[in-house]
């Protein structure tokens, strides 16, 4: 990925909100509390020309976020 999606506002804003929360899991944080934060980011992915219609970009897009919420 060609994106430094942890130097964005969203991504800021989802990464404190997660360490806030009592959620240990990041997929289960982003499908509940963490939801607009990822919505947001995904449309700043979507600013920074990926294509949110490609599955293979998007999951790999969701998966480096989470592991960089999860190990971080």
């Amino acid at each position: 990925m060609d994106w430094d999606f942890t130097e964005n506002i969203a991504f800021k804003a989802l990464y404190d909100a997660f360490k806030d929360s009592d959620e240990t899991s990041a997929l289960e944080f982003l499908s509940s509390d963490g939801a607009s934060y990822y919505l947001e980011l995904t449309q700043d992915a979507a600013g920074e020309g990926f294509d949110l219609d490609d599955d293979e970009i998007m999951e790999e897009l969701k998966e480096e976020i989470i592991e960089h919420l999860e190990k971080n």
